[in-house]
């Protein structure tokens, strides 16, 4: 099967410090997290929770294609998206 990502929801994880959103892969839903730090402009202060999910909705479609990529090297519980796979 292939990841999709049929609910456009996501919320700010505060612990994580990071935005989750899910994937589904056919049945089975996978949790990703997108670390602050990717969501942060270049050489600014750390991005807010409104920072973070505008930031998010912006690069929906980029994300989604990071997800994807990280999914198919593997299937794990969950997923944490750093800077460095936006590179």
């Amino acid at each position: 099967m292939t990841l999709e990502f049929p609910n456009c929801s996501r919320s700010f994880d505060d612990t994580r410090n990071a935005v989750r959103f899910i994937g589904h892969d056919g049945m089975f839903e996978v949790p990703f997290f997108v670390e602050a730090g990717a969501l942060a402009r270049p050489g600014r202060a750390a991005p807010s929770e409104a920072d973070c999910l505008t930031a998010f909705d912006a690069a929906r479609k980029s994300i989604h294609g990071v997800a994807r990529e990280a999914y198919s090297h593997g299937r794990r519980s969950s997923y944490v998206l750093t800077a460095t796979d936006f590179l």
